[in-house]
Protein backbone atom coordinates (compact mmCIF):
# COMPACT_ATOMS: atom_id res chain seq x y z
CA UNK A 1 0.00 0.00 0.00
CA UNK A 2 1.01 3.63 -0.44
CA UNK A 3 0.34 5.88 2.54
CA UNK A 4 0.89 9.57 3.26
CA UNK A 5 1.57 10.75 6.82
CA UNK A 6 1.13 14.40 7.78
CA UNK A 7 3.45 15.08 10.72
CA UNK A 8 3.62 18.40 12.54
CA UNK A 9 6.97 19.85 13.61
CA UNK A 10 6.13 19.20 17.27
CA UNK A 11 6.17 15.44 16.58
CA UNK A 12 9.33 15.44 14.47
CA UNK A 13 11.15 13.16 16.92
CA UNK A 14 8.21 11.37 18.56
CA UNK A 15 7.84 7.61 18.44
CA UNK A 16 4.24 8.11 17.45
CA UNK A 17 4.01 8.21 14.53
CA UNK A 18 7.66 7.89 13.43
CA UNK A 19 8.03 4.32 14.68
CA UNK A 20 4.79 3.43 12.91
CA UNK A 21 6.17 4.90 9.69
CA UNK A 22 9.34 2.83 10.08
CA UNK A 23 7.31 -0.31 10.81
CA UNK A 24 5.10 0.14 7.76
CA UNK A 25 8.16 0.73 5.60
CA UNK A 26 9.84 -2.39 7.00
CA UNK A 27 6.72 -4.37 6.09
CA UNK A 28 7.20 -3.28 2.47
CA UNK A 29 4.67 -0.47 2.21
CA UNK A 30 5.48 2.89 0.64
CA UNK A 31 5.11 5.74 3.14
CA UNK A 32 5.46 9.37 2.12
CA UNK A 33 5.80 11.97 4.90
CA UNK A 34 4.72 15.59 4.58
CA UNK A 35 5.77 18.18 7.18
CA UNK A 36 3.09 20.91 6.98
CA UNK A 37 4.87 23.30 9.32
CA UNK A 38 8.32 23.43 7.72
CA UNK A 39 8.18 22.73 4.01
CA UNK A 40 6.68 23.93 0.75
CA UNK A 41 3.85 21.60 -0.20
CA UNK A 42 2.84 21.03 -3.83
CA UNK A 43 -0.75 20.99 -2.65
CA UNK A 44 -2.61 20.27 -5.88
CA UNK A 45 -0.27 17.42 -6.80
CA UNK A 46 0.00 16.02 -3.26
CA UNK A 47 -3.73 15.43 -2.88
CA UNK A 48 -4.34 14.16 -6.39
CA UNK A 49 -7.01 11.47 -6.19
CA UNK A 50 -5.56 7.99 -6.36
CA UNK A 51 -1.97 8.87 -5.47
CA UNK A 52 -2.23 7.33 -1.98
CA UNK A 53 -4.38 4.60 -0.47
CA UNK A 54 -4.84 6.62 2.74
CA UNK A 55 -3.68 9.75 4.54
CA UNK A 56 -2.83 9.72 8.24
CA UNK A 57 -2.65 12.83 10.42
CA UNK A 58 -0.47 13.48 13.48
CA UNK A 59 -0.49 17.21 14.18
CA UNK A 60 -1.15 19.74 16.89
CA UNK A 61 -4.69 21.06 17.12
CA UNK A 62 -3.90 24.47 15.67
CA UNK A 63 -1.55 23.22 12.99
CA UNK A 64 -2.08 23.27 9.21
CA UNK A 65 -2.21 19.50 8.82
CA UNK A 66 -5.97 19.22 9.30
CA UNK A 67 -6.63 21.49 6.32
CA UNK A 68 -4.44 19.25 4.16
CA UNK A 69 -6.25 16.17 5.41
CA UNK A 70 -9.58 17.79 4.59
CA UNK A 71 -8.27 18.57 1.11
CA UNK A 72 -7.40 14.90 0.63
CA UNK A 73 -10.85 13.85 1.80
CA UNK A 74 -12.45 16.41 -0.52
CA UNK A 75 -11.07 14.58 -3.58
CA UNK A 76 -12.24 11.22 -2.27
CA UNK A 77 -9.12 9.91 -0.52
CA UNK A 78 -9.32 7.77 2.63
CA UNK A 79 -8.19 9.46 5.85
CA UNK A 80 -7.25 7.87 9.18
CA UNK A 81 -9.09 8.88 11.32
CA UNK A 82 -12.11 10.02 9.32
CA UNK A 83 -11.53 13.73 8.80
CA UNK A 84 -14.99 14.70 10.06
CA UNK A 85 -14.30 12.87 13.31
CA UNK A 86 -10.99 14.68 13.77
CA UNK A 87 -12.60 18.10 13.41
CA UNK A 88 -15.20 17.11 16.00
CA UNK A 89 -12.64 16.39 18.72
CA UNK A 90 -9.94 18.93 17.86
CA UNK A 91 -12.24 21.74 18.99
CA UNK A 92 -12.77 20.95 22.67
CA UNK A 93 -15.77 23.28 22.93
CA UNK A 94 -17.46 21.50 20.04
CA UNK A 95 -16.46 18.09 21.43
CA UNK A 96 -18.02 18.92 24.81
CA UNK A 97 -21.30 19.90 23.17
CA UNK A 98 -21.42 16.77 21.00
CA UNK A 99 -20.48 14.46 23.87
CA UNK A 100 -22.86 15.95 26.41
CA UNK A 101 -25.66 16.07 23.86
CA UNK A 102 -25.12 12.34 23.29
CA UNK A 103 -25.51 11.58 26.99
CA UNK A 104 -21.83 10.97 27.69
CA UNK A 105 -20.55 11.88 31.20
CA UNK A 106 -18.86 15.21 30.42
CA UNK A 107 -18.69 18.17 32.86
CA UNK A 108 -20.77 21.27 32.29
CA UNK A 109 -18.69 23.42 29.93
CA UNK A 110 -18.38 27.18 29.58
CA UNK A 111 -16.57 29.06 26.79
CA UNK A 112 -15.09 32.58 26.64
CA UNK A 113 -12.47 34.48 24.72
CA UNK A 114 -10.84 35.72 27.96
CA UNK A 115 -10.35 33.89 31.25
CA UNK A 116 -11.71 36.88 33.18
CA UNK A 117 -15.16 36.23 31.72
CA UNK A 118 -15.40 33.02 33.74
CA UNK A 119 -15.89 35.20 36.84
CA UNK A 120 -19.59 35.20 35.89
CA UNK A 121 -19.78 31.49 36.70
CA UNK A 122 -21.34 30.90 40.14
CA UNK A 123 -18.65 30.64 42.80
CA UNK A 124 -20.16 27.35 43.96
CA UNK A 125 -18.87 25.77 40.72
CA UNK A 126 -15.25 26.64 41.52
CA UNK A 127 -12.55 25.40 41.36
CA UNK A 128 -12.54 25.45 37.55
CA UNK A 129 -10.31 23.75 35.03
CA UNK A 130 -9.50 26.28 32.30
CA UNK A 131 -7.85 25.25 29.03
CA UNK A 132 -7.61 26.30 25.37
CA UNK A 133 -10.37 24.95 23.14
CA UNK A 134 -7.66 23.98 20.64
CA UNK A 135 -5.23 22.59 23.23
CA UNK A 136 -3.44 19.26 23.24
CA UNK A 137 -1.21 17.02 25.41
CA UNK A 138 -2.36 18.66 28.64
CA UNK A 139 -0.55 21.94 27.90
CA UNK A 140 -1.89 25.24 29.24
CA UNK A 141 -4.42 23.44 31.47
CA UNK A 142 -4.95 25.53 34.60
CA UNK A 143 -6.73 24.85 37.87
CA UNK A 144 -8.39 28.06 39.10
CA UNK A 145 -9.42 27.72 42.72
CA UNK A 146 -11.47 30.93 43.12
CA UNK A 147 -12.81 33.72 40.87
CA UNK A 148 -10.15 36.17 42.10
CA UNK A 149 -7.45 33.89 40.61
CA UNK A 150 -8.81 34.27 37.07
CA UNK A 151 -6.65 37.31 36.18
CA UNK A 152 -3.53 35.30 37.05
CA UNK A 153 -4.71 32.45 34.86
CA UNK A 154 -5.29 34.89 32.01
CA UNK A 155 -1.70 36.13 32.32
CA UNK A 156 -0.20 32.66 31.86
CA UNK A 157 1.25 31.87 28.43
CA UNK A 158 -1.04 30.18 25.95
CA UNK A 159 -0.46 26.78 24.44
CA UNK A 160 2.46 26.67 21.97
CA UNK A 161 1.10 26.39 18.46
CA UNK A 162 -2.41 27.36 19.51
CA UNK A 163 -4.32 30.19 17.94
CA UNK A 164 -3.52 33.54 19.54
CA UNK A 165 -6.56 34.89 21.34
CA UNK A 166 -8.38 31.61 20.74
CA UNK A 167 -11.40 30.36 22.62
CA UNK A 168 -11.02 29.04 26.18
CA UNK A 169 -13.24 26.54 27.93
CA UNK A 170 -13.87 26.07 31.64
CA UNK A 171 -15.32 23.07 33.47
CA UNK A 172 -15.93 22.49 37.18
CA UNK A 173 -13.07 20.51 38.70
CA UNK A 174 -13.88 16.84 39.29
CA UNK A 175 -12.42 15.70 42.64
CA UNK A 176 -10.08 12.79 42.02
CA UNK A 177 -7.01 10.99 43.33
CA UNK A 178 -4.57 12.90 41.09
CA UNK A 179 -4.34 9.97 38.69
CA UNK A 180 -5.84 10.17 35.21
CA UNK A 181 -7.17 7.10 33.47
CA UNK A 182 -6.22 7.16 29.79
CA UNK A 183 -8.10 4.67 27.64
CA UNK A 184 -6.78 4.01 24.13
CA UNK A 185 -8.73 2.53 21.25
CA UNK A 186 -6.76 0.82 18.48
CA UNK A 187 -9.34 0.08 15.77
CA UNK A 188 -11.72 -1.64 18.16
CA UNK A 189 -9.39 -2.88 20.91
CA UNK A 190 -9.36 -0.96 24.19
CA UNK A 191 -6.48 -0.52 26.63
CA UNK A 192 -6.66 1.32 29.96
CA UNK A 193 -3.58 3.02 31.42
CA UNK A 194 -2.82 5.25 34.39
CA UNK A 195 -0.84 8.49 34.25
CA UNK A 196 -0.21 11.57 36.39
CA UNK A 197 -2.76 14.35 36.07
CA UNK A 198 -1.43 17.63 34.57
CA UNK A 199 -3.30 19.36 37.41
CA UNK A 200 -1.32 17.44 40.05
CA UNK A 201 2.28 17.40 38.76
CA UNK A 202 3.67 16.55 42.19
CA UNK A 203 1.53 13.45 42.63
CA UNK A 204 3.67 10.30 42.13
CA UNK A 205 2.09 7.99 39.56
CA UNK A 206 3.69 5.02 37.85
CA UNK A 207 2.41 4.90 34.30
CA UNK A 208 1.14 1.40 33.63
CA UNK A 209 -1.59 -0.61 31.98
CA UNK A 210 -4.52 -1.31 34.31
CA UNK A 211 -7.68 -3.43 34.10
CA UNK A 212 -10.53 -1.90 32.12
CA UNK A 213 -13.89 -1.83 33.86
CA UNK A 214 -17.07 -2.60 31.95
CA UNK A 215 -18.44 0.90 32.58
CA UNK A 216 -15.36 2.72 31.30
CA UNK A 217 -15.19 0.34 28.31
CA UNK A 218 -18.81 1.14 27.46
CA UNK A 219 -18.21 4.89 27.68
CA UNK A 220 -15.07 4.68 25.54
CA UNK A 221 -16.79 2.57 22.90
CA UNK A 222 -19.70 4.99 22.80
CA UNK A 223 -17.30 7.89 22.22
CA UNK A 224 -15.89 6.09 19.20
CA UNK A 225 -19.40 5.55 17.84
CA UNK A 226 -20.57 9.12 18.53
CA UNK A 227 -17.54 10.81 16.95
CA UNK A 228 -16.72 8.19 14.31
CA UNK A 229 -13.16 7.61 15.56
CA UNK A 230 -11.01 4.50 15.07
CA UNK A 231 -7.65 5.47 16.63
CA UNK A 232 -8.24 7.62 19.71
CA UNK A 233 -7.66 8.21 23.39
CA UNK A 234 -10.04 9.24 26.15
CA UNK A 235 -9.05 10.92 29.42
CA UNK A 236 -11.28 9.71 32.25
CA UNK A 237 -11.43 10.83 35.87
CA UNK A 238 -12.89 8.52 38.47
CA UNK A 239 -14.88 11.09 40.41
CA UNK A 240 -17.18 10.67 43.40
CA UNK A 241 -20.16 10.13 41.09
CA UNK A 242 -18.43 7.76 38.68
CA UNK A 243 -16.32 8.10 35.53
CA UNK A 244 -16.16 11.53 33.89
CA UNK A 245 -14.72 12.19 30.43
CA UNK A 246 -12.50 15.28 30.38
CA UNK A 247 -10.73 14.97 27.02
CA UNK A 248 -10.80 13.09 23.71
CA UNK A 249 -7.81 12.88 21.34
CA UNK A 250 -7.42 11.51 17.84
CA UNK A 251 -4.24 9.51 17.14
CA UNK A 252 -2.70 9.87 20.64
CA UNK A 253 0.63 8.48 21.93
CA UNK A 254 -0.69 4.99 22.84
CA UNK A 255 1.77 4.88 25.75
CA UNK A 256 1.73 1.64 27.76
CA UNK A 257 -0.25 -0.16 25.05
CA UNK A 258 1.50 -3.54 24.54
CA UNK A 259 3.25 -3.77 21.16
CA UNK A 260 1.77 -0.36 20.34
CA UNK A 261 3.79 0.22 17.17
CA UNK A 262 2.83 -3.11 15.58
CA UNK A 263 -0.80 -2.83 16.67
CA UNK A 264 -1.23 0.75 15.43
CA UNK A 265 0.60 -0.01 12.18
CA UNK A 266 -1.63 -2.99 11.52
CA UNK A 267 -4.72 -0.92 12.35
CA UNK A 268 -3.68 1.81 9.90
CA UNK A 269 -3.44 -0.81 7.14
CA UNK A 270 -6.83 -2.31 7.96
CA UNK A 271 -8.49 1.09 8.10
CA UNK A 272 -6.87 2.15 4.85
CA UNK A 273 -8.39 -0.88 3.16
CA UNK A 274 -11.80 -0.38 4.71
CA UNK A 275 -11.91 3.30 3.85
CA UNK A 276 -11.70 4.19 7.58
CA UNK A 277 -15.13 2.75 8.27
CA UNK A 278 -15.59 3.22 12.07
CA UNK A 279 -14.94 0.09 14.08
CA UNK A 280 -17.12 -1.16 16.93
CA UNK A 281 -14.77 -0.95 19.94
CA UNK A 282 -14.61 -3.60 22.61
CA UNK A 283 -12.20 -4.86 25.26
CA UNK A 284 -8.85 -6.05 23.94
CA UNK A 285 -8.45 -9.75 23.38
CA UNK A 286 -6.36 -11.30 26.17
CA UNK A 287 -3.98 -12.99 23.75
CA UNK A 288 -1.70 -10.67 21.79
CA UNK A 289 -1.48 -11.48 18.05
CA UNK A 290 1.98 -12.62 16.93
CA UNK A 291 3.96 -9.81 15.34
CA UNK A 292 4.80 -12.00 12.36
CA UNK A 293 1.11 -12.34 11.61
CA UNK A 294 0.58 -8.60 11.99
CA UNK A 295 3.57 -7.82 9.81
CA UNK A 296 2.24 -9.97 7.01
CA UNK A 297 -0.89 -7.83 6.64
CA UNK A 298 -0.22 -5.93 3.39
Amino acid sequence: MRLCFLVEEQYRYDGMPLDVIRQLTAWGHQVDVLWPGRSLLPLSEAVRAGSHDAWVLKTVSGGPGLTLLEAAAAVGLTTVNDVRAIRGVRDKALAAVIARGSGLPVPVTYAAARAEEFAQIPEAEFPLVVKPADGSSGRAVRLVETPDRLPAAAAEPAEPGGAAGGLLIAQPYVPNSGTDLKVYCVAGELYATERRSPLHPGHPVRERQVPLTAEVARITAEIGAVFGLDLYGVDVLLGPDGPVVVDINDFPSFRQVPDAVARVSSAVLRLARKGAEPAVPGPAAPAEPPLAAIGGDR
